[in-house]
Parts: C-alpha cells; structure tokens; sequence
C-alpha cells in the first residue's frame, strides 16, 4: 500500500528518483494523492468505454473529452487545486456509474470500474492504494508509467484539437484502450513494450489532428520577425499552449487600450496569420517557463495561464494571475468555458486597464514560423545545401527546458555547433539558444523554430520528406542527429512518436527518466540505441564529428 506521496514523472523529479515528501513543482501531498485517484478513476472510465465499444457501442465525444481532461489535468504544473480535481473525480464516478449499466458483460470489468464512493475519506484511503508504487513489480510498473505519461501527452494534444472542433475517435479508442490495458496483470512486459510504441504511433496521428487544428484555424506559419521589447500601454500576458484562447482574448481586447503579450510556449503564435491582423498583438514576453516568477512581476499586468505550465504564484502577483482549461492553483481566479463556447476575459481586461505597462527585461527581435509547411516550401534550397556541403547536419534539439543547472549544457552545445550545422527545434527548450546570434547558411537560418512541443509532428514531417528528397530507404540515414531536452509527460509522447517512426540513436537529457527501469532502459538502449548526455566536448564529437 502507498501510505505517502510518490510521484516521478517529471525530469526534476527528486534526487532523479521520486518526490515522496511534495514535488518539486511545488505539489502538495494531497493533491498528488487525488491526481493518483483521479487517474485510477480514469482508467476504471476507460475500461467500461472500452467496453462498450466491444459490445458495439458508440461513446459520446463528451465521455471522450473528459478522459482527456483528466488526463491533461495531471500532467505536471497543470493543477494545484484539491478540490478542482475531486470535483473532476466525482463527476468521472457518475459518468462512470451512467455508462456501466449499459455494459452487458460486467464480469469483463477490473476493480477500477466497479469502484465508487462519495465520501472524502473514502477517496484518500482508495488514492493511497492506487498510486504509481501498487504496481510491485519494478518492469511492469515503469512500463505502465512510461504508456501513462505518453497517454497524458496525448491528452494534452487532442484537447487543444477539441477546443477547435477537431475529435478523432479512433484516437479517443485507442487511449482508452490502452489506459484500461495498465490495469491488466495478465499483460507482459513486452506487451507492454509493444503497446507503448502503439502509444507513439497514436502520438504521431494526434498531433497531426492538433496540427490540422491549429492549420485550418489560423492559417500555415510562416517566417516571422517576433518583437521581444514592450509597448507603452498596458498588457496581458498569455501564457500555455492553447491558441483558441488567445484568439478569445485577442478579440476581446480590441480597441480597448489593452496590448496582448505571449510568454514562453505560446510565442510560436506569432507566426500564425490569422494573428498578425490585430493591432495590439505586440510581440513576445520573456522566456522559458520556469523564469515566470521574475518575469511575471516585472511584466506588471494580467497574466493568462491557458495550459501548462504554471509556477506556484509569488504574492506579488497572485491577484493578477488568472487560470483557464485544466489549469488550476488555489486563491487564483479561474475563468470558464468549455469546448465550443466563448469565454469572458472582461474580468482580466478590466484590470489590466489599471495596470503600469509592462517593464522591459531585453528588445530586439527572434525569428520562428518554421513549420513543416514553411520549411517543406524551402525545401530545393535545403536539398541544394546539404548537397553542396554548405549544411554537413541538422541536431534536433527540440523539447523542454526546465530549472536544472545542467541545461546550461544545450546553450553551450548550441553555441559550439559548426557553422554548417542547421539546429531544428520545438518546444521551450529552444529559449536556451534561440536568442543567440548565431547566424545563416545562404540565407536559412541555424535555427529553424517548428513552433510549440506539440509542433514536433513538423519536424517527423521534414525528416520524412527529406528521406524522400534523398532517395533514402531509411529515415536513419538522413544527416540528422537527436539531442532532446525533456521535462514532462508530453516530452514522452514525442519521444515515443519518434521512436515509432523508427528513429534510432536518440539522446535524452539532462538525466534519463527516473521511472524507467534499469530492465526497460536496457530495452530502449539495446532496441533503439536510447541514451543520456555526456559533456559538450564529447558529444560534440560523438554526434557532429562522428556520424
């Protein structure tokens, strides 16, 4: 029985081994305690939708969107508030009561389907049996880990498609199925195995329907000029990854003497079309995540936090800090609005009016927009200049950033890269090196910015149609190497994403998963050449010099 907390999803997790005491991101014991309910309530969910569908049953795009809200809730510096997420536990039970008296074969279900209570000391008793360590043994538990924590990727992404009216049932299935699937004691290790490359092939499929979303909503990004510096006027910062929300806010604000800033994940917007027609869309504020409680009382207006991921709020500006989605943190004012309806940001504006303008913390300008559309469009000059010899390699350091000393390591790397290598990048790990000066080959610049972590669908596409552009039979034979920064659950989902596209010899840093085992890492080191990081001299030499 787990009698206290354990939670190791994270990268920073502590002493790269677990955080039994509270988490590192600054989660309390008891809310980890009903973020584990939650997730067993999940998969009890899941298992009588799944179910369902093998009795022949249709499941409401509803009981979908509630999985993956769950799920997404859970992801690491999502949601600090108890009672939001018992809230979320209750309504889960009910639906779950609702649906299983459709179910025919009941005999078919586990424990955690047939389980419910009302009572809040019933839900701390059940959460301190169904946590990460009720799985005794060492393989298996960090197989279910490794398949859960891509499953809460993939949430994350096809929620962000919902909001934009974008549902894929056979996505939905197949999460429910394989969330069902870590309750099963009869599954073996290399089923297991098996069903977390599944989970990176769905991986690949949903963050193509958040890249159709996102696409079809607000046009291909396209090479932009991002302003870094401030205006005069007030601002809201926005935050996270959800664009629908910064389209609400953005028309909100029009013509009320309100700026609009994006912050960290949220700056690959910028490079969207259906953004640049309003006015007071000034630019980007800031930079990776974890710098946010420096910059969030230097930026003096409203902050929105649309997604992950949220710091515990200093007091300084806890009042102007407003939550949306998933996201959730106790004293902060929550905005609603589910899929499909608009929600009210007057509250956020209204303040931001009696708010200083933002302070300037650095000016100048950062380039991005380049998706795999825009990149597939210079696509006859990349091939000309890797077959000139003007572009030896391109390192995909897409991914994370995060708080550890130890990153330090990507910008050196950046830094030390020869000047014919071209560095691909998605996610927030890019602010360790995107504002470095590290100039062009021929006009395409050493850095080329996918966008946000869900982005790097584009850069599987790229890689793709550059095997194809070569005459290539193996996507491993492209001059492309892997040196991936990681932090959180929907890092896992990318890395299983690549892993199923047959992508081999990644590097992963700045430490390995804490919950893989010593038994899976063999796995994924002798099957896909997986590995951590070295010094930046060595592996300078180990991925430049010597592929």
């Amino acid at each position: 029985m787990q009698n206290k907390m354990f939670c190791f999803q994270c990268q920073e997790t502590a002493g790269c081994a677990g955080c039994t005491q509270a988490g590192v991101c600054g989660k309390k014991p008891e809310v980890a305690a009903m973020q584990d309910l939650l997730v067993y309530v999940t998969k009890g969910l899941s298992a009588v939708t799944t179910q369902l569908r093998a009795e022949g049953k249709e499941i409401p795009h509803e009981v979908n969107h509630m999985v993956t809200r769950n799920l997404f809730t859970t992801i690491t510096n999502v949601n600090f508030n108890k009672d939001a997420i018992t809230s979320r536990i209750r309504e889960t039970l009910g639906k779950k009561q609702e649906l299983k008296e459709q179910v025919q074969n009941k005999k078919a279900l586990p424990d955690a389907a047939l389980w419910s209570s009302d009572d809040p000391a019933e839900f701390q008793a059940k959460a301190s049996e169904v946590g990460v360590l009720s799985t005794k043994d060492e393989d298996i538990r960090s197989l279910r880990e490794l398949i859960l924590y891509g499953l809460k990727g993939l949430s994350a992404y096809t929620s962000h498609a919902n909001a934009l009216l974008q549902d894929d049932e056979k996505v939905d299935a197949f999460l429910q199925r394989a969330l069902a699937a870590t309750l099963d004691d009869s599954r073996t290790a290399d089923d297991l195995v098996a069903l977390a490359l599944e989970t990176g092939e769905f991986g690949v499929k949903g963050m193509a329907l958040l890249d159709k979303a996102n696409t079809t909503a607000y046009g291909n990004p396209e090479i932009t000029k991002v302003n870094i510096g401030v205006g005069t006027r007030p601002g809201i910062l926005i935050s996270g990854h959800d664009l629908r929300d910064l389209e609400m806010l953005l028309e909100q604000t029009q013509g009320t003497g309100v700026d609009v800033y994006t912050h960290s994940e949220m700056l690959p917007a910028n490079s969207y079309p259906a953004f640049k027609k309003y006015p007071n869309f000034i630019g980007n504020y800031g930079n990776a995540w974890w710098k946010q409680k420096e910059e969030f009382e230097r930026f003096h207006g409203p902050i929105l936090m649309t997604t992950n991921c949220l710091v515990p709020p200093k007091d300084s500006y806890r009042d102007r800090l407003y939550t949306t989605g998933e996201v959730g943190y106790p004293g902060c004012k929550h905005i609603p609005g589910g899929i499909g309806k608009k929600k009210d940001f007057s509250e956020i504006i209204e303040q931001a009016k009696r708010c200083a303008p933002p302070e300037e913390i650095e000016h100048g300008e950062i380039i991005g927009g380049f998706a795999h559309n825009q990149v597939l469009a210079l696509a006859d000059d990349i091939v000309d200049a890797v077959k000139s010899g003007a572009i030896k390699k391109f390192v995909v350091m897409a991914g994370c950033d995060g708080r550890a000393k130890s990153r330090d390591y990507y910008t050196e790397f950046a830094k030390k890269l020869p000047k014919d290598t071209v560095i691909l990048t998605a996610g927030c790990a890019k602010y360790r090196y995107n504002k470095l000066d590290l100039g062009d080959i021929g006009g395409i610049p050493r850095v080329l910015d996918a966008g946000q972590c869900n982005d790097s669908y584009s850069l599987a596409v790229i890689a793709l149609k550059l095997r194809e552009a070569f005459g290539l039979d193996d996507i491993n034979d492209l001059p492309i190497v892997y040196n991936i920064a990681w932090y959180e659950q929907k890092a896992v989902l990318v890395l299983l994403a690549l892993l199923s596209l047959g992508i081999k010899n990644i590097h992963l840093g700045p430490t390995l998963p804490a919950f893989l085992s010593p038994n899976v890492a063999k796995v994924l080191v002798q099957n896909f050449g997986i590995s951590g990081i070295g010094t930046v001299e060595d592996d300078m030499d180990l991925f430049v010099v010597s592929h």
